[in-house]
């Protein structure tokens, strides 16, 4: 079973059945907001809609959005975390608000998809200086059954969303757990258990982030949830982590298949872990009829990380990288599993393979030499701001891949100073 699939169908379905209207996902790249590179949630291009101006479809709007979060980079690899990824969104533009969204949320997972309370566990918002607690939240969860063991209040660290950008709609939120474990489940929601798993987030956003850092109260009272595609199928389709999902677990034997290898140590697992999700945004980022590419600035420098952190990992795994091109080999496994709900990845899947060719043949005829610059300055043990700006300069090294290679030979490197040079 292809559990995305079923999910997408099933989620856009059931909201639809409750005056949804359902819409296309936007592209990847946003549209006049430059204080972010991407799309990093589905309410990011509905923003307008949460501020007041009203949507041509009506004030219930439903899709399956691409999103790209560069700030999980560092968890990819484990058993939950993509920096590309699908979210099944729902919104209210001032119509229903708290009580009605927990309660279609709780709807959705318990009789659509199946899944048992007792599995279920949700955190609330606890208050700051900027928001009370979320009592509210609280007792709709209560009067559907659940135990005040089941509900925990968190901090705005944890739950309270937005905005997407420095300013804009933002609240606080409730949010959903799944456990998923054969082990048997606690009596108390520990947050900090990694066997629960954080499958979906109810926002209610009520104020609008100023740049002073003011919350000023929004118009109307709004609801932006977000459900992660790949954990939800993940639970459906009983696996264990998000890499054995059937549209992801191709790309991830395709990978083993280029390394050879058979079995895997939890090291290589990691690295196969990490070209397939940076192959999977890379992919679709190239394919995004913005037409970005690879470069040494904005979308195109996140762009060009993913390509060349995916190859060094496979130059990890033992492949041959200077011999044969590989990461088309892996785009073309991408396109086809996601091409028939993304048909822009067929539309443009020469200029995919194309741009992929030419990123994998340039940097393969500068590492080699950016491995030896990066000797030489390293004998004194670390690597300065200045030498690492340099190595990302003349060499197109990301910064994450300097600081993997003096990882590797326990060589310091300057991070947070190359970032102020950058």
């Amino acid at each position: 079973m292809n559990g995305s699939e079923e999910l997408r169908k099933k989620y856009l379905n059931f909201f639809e059945k409750k005056k949804h209207k359902v819409i296309d996902s936007y592209s990847l790249i946003p549209d006049n907001d430059p204080s972010v590179l991407f799309t990093t949630a589905g309410m990011h291009p509905l923003v307008p809609f949460l501020i007041g101006h009203k949507h041509p479809l009506g004030d219930r709007i439903v899709n399956v959005q691409k999103c790209i979060r560069t700030g999980d980079i560092e968890d990819v690899g484990d058993d939950v975390h993509f920096t590309f990824f699908e979210m099944l969104g729902n919104w209210s533009f001032g119509d229903y608000f708290k009580e009605e969204s927990i309660k279609m949320s709780y709807e959705f997972l318990v009789k659509d998809l199946g899944f048992s309370k007792d599995k279920l566990a949700v955190s609330c918002f606890r208050g700051s200086k900027h928001a009370p607690k979320d009592e509210d939240s609280a007792k709709v969860w209560l009067d559907l059954g659940f135990s005040q063991d089941r509900i925990a209040f968190l901090s705005k660290k944890e739950n309270w969303w937005g905005p997407a950008g420095q300013t804009g709609p933002c609240g606080p939120d409730t949010e959903i757990f799944y456990w998923n474990s054969e082990k048997k489940v606690p009596i108390k929601f520990d947050f900090e258990d990694s066997n629960w798993v954080e499958i979906w987030n109810n926002v209610f956003m009520e104020y609008d982030k100023q740049k002073n850092g003011d919350m000023i109260p929004l118009k109307q009272k709004n609801v932006d949830t977000g459900m992660g595609l790949e954990r939800v199928a993940m639970i459906l389709e009983k696996v264990d982590n998000v890499y054995e999902i059937a549209s992801i677990k191709p790309i991830f034997d395709k990978v083993k298949d280029i390394a050879g290898l058979k079995k895997l140590s939890k090291e290589q697992i990691k690295s196969v872990r990490i070209i397939v999700d940076h192959m999977r945004a890379a992919t679709f980022i190239l394919g995004d009829n913005k037409r970005i590419v690879p470069s040494n600035l904005d979308q195109g420098y996140i762009l060009r990380r993913f390509i060349r952190r995916a190859i060094r990992h496979l130059r990890i795994l033992g492949v041959d990288i200077y011999n044969n091109i590989f990461t088309p080999k892996i785009a073309e496994i991408i396109i086809n599993n996601f091409g028939k709900t993304y048909c822009e990845l067929i539309e443009n899947k020469e200029f995919i393979i194309s741009e992929l060719k030419k990123e994998e043949e340039n940097f393969k005829k500068t590492l080699e030499k950016g491995l030896r610059k990066f000797n030489l300055m390293a004998k004194d043990g670390k690597i300065n701001a200045e030498e690492a700006f340099f190595l990302f300069q003349t060499y197109g090294f990301p910064v994450e891949l300097i600081a993997e290679f003096g990882k590797e030979k326990g060589i310091v490197v300057d991070v947070k100073g190359f970032d102020k040079e950058f």
